[in-house]
């Protein structure tokens, strides 16, 4: 619970406000009457007005006796997804306190604010809200209780709509996704007509980790008019797991479910309820241990009839700190956040090979077994959850789901134990993986696997190459188990040249001075128009206009010695070197031979030139020097290299312990600014900010500022 904002502070403000005068949530408010359907003149909103409970009925109430699931009747917003998932929660008393603070009332200290907490993208989230909610002809318009004077369940959903940015964005949609939000929990689904083997195992095994299970029946005709079976089973209805035992009956254990109806009406009629022939079979301590004339609505059936006639099962796995009972097991957890951007990190499935490796990847350890070796399976069990961020939020903006999935990879030989490195074709593209999600269009996708011990990367991507967006991904396991971003540690391995005058080959001396002139040097205008020359063979028509200005500055600011703004011999002959070697690496990327390569290569070609750079200093250099179609030319692929060895320098000189780390105080920071534009002969400030920026980005924590 240390994420999550206190109640105490909100009651202190509402305390104090309620002196003053009635909370309204203006910003919300405005919003969300003009979100639904993006209301105009719809005609579902004429009409509509928004009223506190108070206006509405008597005596309003938020919570009495308790939250039910008949707190939840659905109005004429579609979000059933949702209110499955509330009432599913009105079974998990600890569950429920932690999204439906309690302490709030419409007695003591009314002031018309109410908070709920959420669980968003890996952490709780506290949302705060005022009680006015909408209603046609003095009723309320969405989610309402069955009795009208009880509060919780539309509080609770207008918050939730405040979250995600407008009633409408909840239209549509998954339990498993209220499951998630209510709880932090990775959701499972199964089909109970292809139930895996050993599901019944797996299922003790959810209950003993405290994971919520949900089952439904299938309502398979729109046309029954009484959805309740002969055995006293309701189609198309929501019914909670809550054991999965073993008896010996007749000399032959037995696999039985026990299964609550929040109704608590009906109840299995069939072999194993409550008064059935089944028990006389048991022995006493058997049927206590079982209590097997459970509360009403609770009845335990055969988990061979169970699967018959259920058809889907849902295993809401919770994180480690979601209940504080000593009586459940914890799953061990690790959580990660990523992005997929365009032009770098954003490669598509495998069937994408040029780019499939430029994905986010992560490496999980495995060292040991799981302890459950009757359930016919040895390995490590490890739950994989993938979650695309601010899917209903986007849906304002006209942005669809992505399809979304991973694949999980073996580590082997040289690349075990390390994660300071990103795997490339070398390795992924030619081993299968051993595992994976399939990929579907959903907020999030899961799957639970059972891996020999080992190491293993993860590499979570969408279906089609170039699609932005960002990520969660949340990896469960039985056992510990090590976990982290494989990324590459950023380094350089630029050779410094020392040569001299008599170095210098007689020939090159002789075309040296024909291009510099009478002064033996080069200017910034004279160095354009040279490498514009030479590359102008390699260039295509409006693919670019040569090298500019801010390159040829740079060049110059790198390797001029004496400080007078020109190149002299040496000077330029370590630049012609230079030229000579990138042009290689260019050539060998530029595929197509177009004078451009893909911006996905550019990880492996600043590799070859020299320098390690992890994600994120590559998305800086991409959005930096890619054109629109993500295509970088010779020009900016030698600006790029010529900024980053700058940079390498500057951050060596600075590091005088040779440590990796550099400090530098406030007055350092305007000096190495002030030095940088003489340096550029004030070429432009924005330019230096630039620098400055790209700077921060590439040393990352590396960089520590200090006010004197």
């Amino acid at each position: 619970f240390s994420q999550i904002k206190t109640f105490l502070g909100k009651k202190k403000e509402r305390d104090r406000d309620v002196l003053k005068n009635i909370f309204e949530n203006l910003h919300f408010f405005s919003r969300i009457a003009h979100s639904y359907k993006l209301l105009g003149q719809s005609p579902k909103t004429i009409g509509v007005e928004w009223k506190r409970p108070k206006e509405l009925c008597s005596k309003p109430q938020f919570i009495v006796d308790g939250a039910e699931r008949t707190d939840i009747c659905q109005g004429a917003l579609g979000d059933c997804w949702l209110l499955a998932a509330i009432a599913s929660l009105t079974l998990e008393k600890e569950i429920l306190e932690r999204v439906v603070p309690p302490g709030q009332s419409f007695t003591e200290n009314y002031a018309g604010i109410f908070h709920f907490q959420f669980w968003q993208y890996g952490q709780w989230v506290d949302v705060v809200i005022d009680d006015r909610l909408p209603t046609r002809d003095g009723k309320l318009l969405f989610v309402h209780s069955a009795e009208g004077s009880e509060f919780w369940s539309a509080l609770m959903e207008k918050a939730y709509a405040k979250l995600n940015g407008s009633y409408e964005a909840l239209a549509g949609g998954w339990s498993t996704e209220g499951f998630e939000d209510f709880t932090g929990g990775i959701a499972e689904n199964y089909d109970l007509n292809t139930a895996p083997p050993h599901l019944f195992k797996l299922m003790q095994k959810a209950l003993m980790l405290g994971s919520l299970l949900g089952s439904s029946i299938q309502n398979t005709s729109s046309h029954e008019t009484e959805p309740v079976t002969s055995l006293k089973l309701v189609k198309g209805h929501a019914y909670s797991i809550t054991g999965a035992e073993e008896v010996h009956s007749y000399g032959r254990q037995v696999q039985l479910v026990r299964i609550r109806n929040p109704w608590g009406r009906v109840e299995w009629s069939g072999p194993w309820s409550d008064n059935s022939k089944e028990w006389n079979s048991v022995k006493p301590e058997e049927k206590a241990k079982l209590v097997h004339s459970a509360e009403d609505g609770e009845f335990w059936m055969a988990y061979s009839d169970y699967i018959q006639h259920f058809s889907k099962l849902e295993i809401c796995n919770l994180t480690p700190d979601t209940l504080s009972s000593e009586d459940v097991s914890r799953w061990n957890y690790n959580q990660f956040e990523g992005d997929w951007k365009v032009g770098s990190t954003a490669g598509g499935c495998r069937n994408n090979q040029a780019t499939f490796c430029s994905n986010p990847q992560f490496v999980i350890k495995l060292e040991e077994q799981d302890d459950d070796p009757l359930d016919g399976e040895d390995g490590c069990t490890i739950l994989v959850g993938l979650m695309q961020k601010d899917v209903r939020k986007d849906k304002r903006f006209g942005r669809d789901l992505n399809a979304i999935g991973c694949n999980i990879y073996k580590v082997n030989g040289y690349f075990r134990g390390r994660n300071n490195i990103h795997l490339g074709p070398d390795v992924l593209l030619r081993q299968p993986s051993v595992a994976g999600i399939n990929f579907t269009f959903m907020r999030e996708v899961s799957k639970r696997f059972k891996l020999p011990p080992g190491e293993y990367v993860i590499i979570p991507s969408t279906f089609e190459p170039h699609r932005q967006g960002s990520f969660v991904l949340r990896v469960f396991t039985e056992k510990e188990a090590a976990a982290s971003p494989m990324d590459t540690e950023i380094s350089a391995d630029v050779k410094k040249q020392y040569i001299s005058e008599s170095d210098v080959d007689p020939h090159f001396k002789q075309l040296f001075n024909q291009i510099a002139g009478n002064d033996s040097e080069v200017s910034v205008f004279e160095l354009k128009q040279i490498l514009d020359s030479v590359t102008s063979t390699r260039r295509k028509t409006n693919l670019t206009d040569g090298f500019s200005m801010e390159t040829c500055h740079n060049i110059i600011s790198l390797l001029d010695r004496d400080g007078s703004g020109k190149l002299g011999l040496v000077e330029f002959h370590i630049l012609w070197t230079k030229i000579q070697k990138y042009l290689e690496v260019f050539k060998k990327h530029d595929t197509d031979n177009s004078g451009t390569m893909s911006s996905h290569e550019m990880r492996d070609a600043v590799k070859e030139a020299g320098f390690q750079l992890n994600n994120d200093v590559l998305q800086v250099i991409i959005s930096r020097y890619a054109n629109q179609q993500y295509a970088i030319d010779f020009d900016c692929f030698v600006g790029c290299l010529i900024r980053l060895e700058m940079l390498f320098k500057m951050f060596k000189t600075l590091d005088k312990k040779n440590s990796g780390k550099m400090e530098l105080d406030i007055l350092q920071v305007m000096h190495k600014c002030e030095r940088g534009l003489k340096l550029l002969y004030l070429f432009n400030l924005v330019l230096s900010c630039v620098v400055l920026c790209f700077a921060v980005a590439l040393l990352g924590p590396q960089l520590k500022i200090h006010s004197p």
